[in-house]
């Protein structure tokens, strides 16, 4: 693989388990030794560089923070580790603190803290020596739903205010999308994609990528020219496809992206009868599985809005989605 993140910026290696993200992550902390290639740091090959000299922060899923310490002496042990100054040690503490938005809690131990306060404490502890960049493995991957979701904005937020370069590790898709300038996919030890959220998901480059982001319908077929798949026994109207004519094909249709209703729709130029085979109610919006050939099922996502969008199972319905709305991947 090859990337380069800049300076700045909130990047993330996103892809399922075992694909290489901690070891990348690792890599360039300089736990791991490269079997070929350099990583550099402003410019500067750091192969043969300890961790503890290539001035990076690091945040684990376990956090590590001392139990038997307080705030105040977690966040020190790194200053005393990295030899700064006794008389910096009180006014960086301070800083830091405000900075997560902890003013005051100096003197708590680790075990009065709440999970997302630990949060914090690992967040000021990697941040308080002012590192060229801050590596973080999965550091929100123990804690509940909610308390995720709000501290992936807070996270974000804190990135922005002190501008320190991040390199994140996920394997959640919600997460990277949330939270990251740039996104690094990977699958099996490779780069499948590096691209900001609304490019991977919008204009995945493979069928991987499609199917790993988000939700989406995969259809084969083979393309007949640029504007055009074949799909068994029904043709499709497709976004730019590239040099792909006469290849096997995939074809990529978001659920979102599909319109469902009772009367014919005119207005799109994919349109389908289907059988409405099973719904599932999700709140905001109901996700359907309508048949529209023997071996096309669709997944079908609705806004629930009124009564009258609603469909029932064994419904027939007429479904629809415009050209750019089938992105066409290499099969």
């Amino acid at each position: 693989m090859d990337f380069q993140v800049e300076k700045g910026e909130f990047f993330s290696l996103l892809g399922p388990s075992g694909c290489g993200k901690t070891t990348t992550l690792r890599m360039i902390a300089g736990f791991v030794e490269p079997t070929g290639g350099e990583v550099r740091i402003k410019g500067t090959v750091v192969n043969e560089l300890p961790p503890f000299k290539r001035n990076i922060g690091m945040v684990f899923q376990n956090l590590a923070l001392f139990p038997h310490m307080n705030v105040r002496d977690n966040l020190v042990f790194g200053l005393k580790m990295k030899k700064f100054p006794q008389d910096e040690f009180e006014s960086r503490v301070k800083k830091i603190l405000e900075v997560v938005e902890l003013p005051g809690f100096e003197k708590r131990r680790i075990s009065q803290l709440s999970g997302g306060q630990m949060q914090r404490v690992a967040l000021a502890r990697a941040l308080i020596f002012d590192p060229t960049v801050l590596l973080l493995d999965e550091p929100l991957g123990a804690l509940d739903l909610k308390l995720r979701l709000q501290l992936q904005v807070e996270l974000k937020q804190l990135q922005h205010r002190v501008g320190t370069t991040f390199i994140f590790v996920t394997h959640d898709q919600g997460e990277a999308l949330t939270m990251s300038h740039r996104i690094a996919i990977m699958s099996a030890g490779k780069l499948m994609q590096v691209g900001n959220a609304l490019e991977i998901y919008e204009k995945p480059n493979n069928k991987f990528v499609a199917d790993f982001i988000g939700e989406t319908n995969l259809l084969a077929g083979k393309c007949l020219s640029t504007e055009r798949v074949s799909c068994e026994d029904f043709e499709l109207a497709v976004s730019a496809a590239g040099d792909l004519a006469g290849k096997n094909v995939i074809i990529s249709i978001r659920p979102e992206k599909i319109t469902a209703s009772r009367k014919i729709r005119n207005d799109v130029e994919n349109r389908f009868e289907g059988l409405v085979e099973e719904l599932f109610f999700k709140g905001s919006f109901v996700m359907y599985k309508i048949r529209i050939a023997d071996h096309a099922r669709l997944t079908v996502n609705i806004p629930n809005v009124d009564a009258d969008s609603r469909f029932e199972a064994g419904e027939r319905v007429h479904v629809g989605w415009d050209h750019d709305a089938s992105v066409v991947v290499p099969e």
